[in-house]
Order: C-alpha cells, then structure tokens, then sequence
C-alpha cells in the first residue's frame, strides 16, 4: 500500500515538504519553547491569516504577502517589547489580535471565506503544486541553514541573554534574526497544518522531546524524529482513511505525547517501587 501511495507525484511532493517542513518547525520550536515564547507562533500563524486574505483580496500570491506580514510584524512586536514595558505575553496577544481582525476585515470586504483561504486555514498538504514545495523548501533550508550558522549564539542568548551580551553578543540583531527565522518557518508550514494548527507542530515534539532529560542536541533531535514521524505517518493515514492531513499529524504528535507521559510515569513508579523494596530489605 505505502510503495503504491510512492508512486502519486502528489504524494512524493507532499511527503518531501512535511520532512522537511517538520524538521525546520522542530528546530526553531525548541527555541521558542525554551526562551518561554510557546504562543510566539500561534500569534504569527494569525497575522499570516491576514497576510493571506490581503493576498487573495488583491490577487496576489497570498504565500508571499502572508510572508511579508509575519516578518514585518514579528519585528515589529520584538521592538515594541524591546523598547517599552510592555509584557512578552500581552505584546504577543497584541499581535495575534490585531492579524485575525485585518483577516476578517479582509474577508468580509471580499464577500466571505473561498476555497484557497480555507486550505490555508486547514492546511492542504496533498494538494501542493510545484509552486507551494519550491516555496516550501527555500523557506525551509534557509531557515535550517541559518540556525546552524549562528547555532552557538542561538543557544547561549536562549539561556541566558545577559552571558551573551557581556560575552559580546549583539543580543538585540540576533533576537531580530531568530523572529524572522520564526515567522519563515510559519509561512513554510501553512500547507502542512494550516493557520490554526501550526503552533501545535512548533510546540508538542518539543514537550516530548523534554521529557526524555537529555542534552540541548540530542533533544533537538529526538523533537526532529519525533515530528518527521507524526508528519509522514499521518500524511499516509490521512490519505488512506480520507481524512484531514494538518489534523491527523497533530493527533499523532498528541499520542506520541501520551504515550511518552504514560512510559514515564510507570518508569518513575517502577524505581520508587524498587527503591523502597530495597530500603524495606536493608532495614530488615
């Protein structure tokens, strides 16, 4: 069945585009996990929402103006919470708000939701053109390419900003950079999962991840593993069972998570149970 799904050129594009859709999103999650920043992507999947409409309001190529509004308001939003006091959490929700309010402005002005805004919506990662995966990919290796570049100064302003800036980091440019990263990373993966589902895909491979107690590296590649294999796995279960791909991928990231929670706390009861056996023996 799975050799028979190889053979479709939709299947071999959509399959190539969620690896590597799946590894970018990884990689830059850890990151926005690790800096307390979870909901950073959920607020600019909304702003591409607005990006998106204003493209298909104008008739343009709605990936290239939901680009054009995530990295502008991404930057936008990390000045503001840079140069004012203005929460992390609230400038965060300032943005996703104000993305979903041009979205539907947008919207109602062009006489209500079309087919195309929908497959962003919901995401559509079966019915990909060459266009979208070539989008895709650049997006995607760029960002991938640009994290291992800069991967040292990444890792050392995301634990502790004040190392790296006393250590001669210009702290400010790189947290510029890795919100532009993030916001190339959402626009890679809106065929995949679509707008409501994408900080699912940034977060949940990272939380499992976490739970297993290891490094910065091997975490970051056990999340890498962890979302290639929800991605490939529900793309085939998807088109088997006829059902929503961006839905079936995040449901699996969700198993996966039950599953390591459900392995860790028998673990954790398995030791205590040994270790009062023991403690019980070495008292007798």
């Amino acid at each position: 069945m799975v050799l028979e799904i190889l053979q479709y050129s939709f299947m071999q594009r959509a399959l190539l585009s969620g690896v590597v859709v799946a590894a970018t999103c990884s990689v830059v999650g850890l990151f926005l996990v690790l800096r307390r920043q979870s909901l950073f992507g959920d607020a600019l999947s909304h702003v591409a929402f607005g990006g998106l409409a204003a493209g298909l309001f104008t008739s343009i190529y709605p990936i290239w103006t939901a680009l054009i509004f995530s990295v502008l308001a991404s930057l936008g939003i990390t000045k503001l919470r840079q140069s004012t006091r203005i929460p992390s959490d609230a400038a965060i929700a300032i943005m996703l708000s104000s993305g979903l309010a041009v979205g539907i402005i947008l919207i109602g002005l062009s006489g209500g939701f079309s087919l195309d805004l929908e497959s962003f919506l919901f995401g559509s990662i079966l019915l990909i053109s060459m266009q979208d995966q070539i989008m895709i990919l650049l997006l995607s290796i760029a960002v991938l390419l640009i994290v291992i570049k800069f991967y040292s100064q990444f890792v050392y302003i995301t634990f502790s900003e004040d190392q790296a800036r006393v250590s001669g980091i210009n702290v400010s440019k790189f947290n510029y950079l890795f919100i532009a990263l993030a916001s190339l990373a959402v626009i890679a993966s809106l065929r995949l999962v679509g707008v409501l589902l994408i900080s699912s895909l940034i977060v949940i491979p990272n939380i499992t991840a976490m739970m297993f107690g290891k490094g910065f590296k091997k975490t970051a590649i056990i999340s890498i593993i962890i979302a290639v294999s929800s991605v490939l796995v529900g793309i085939v279960i998807s088109y088997i069972a006829n059902l929503a791909p961006g839905g079936t991928i995040v449901l699996l990231a969700i198993f996966i998570l039950l599953g390591t929670m459900a392995i860790k706390s028998i673990t954790k009861r398995t030791k205590s149970d040994k270790n009062n056996i023991t403690s019980f023996t070495e008292a007798a």
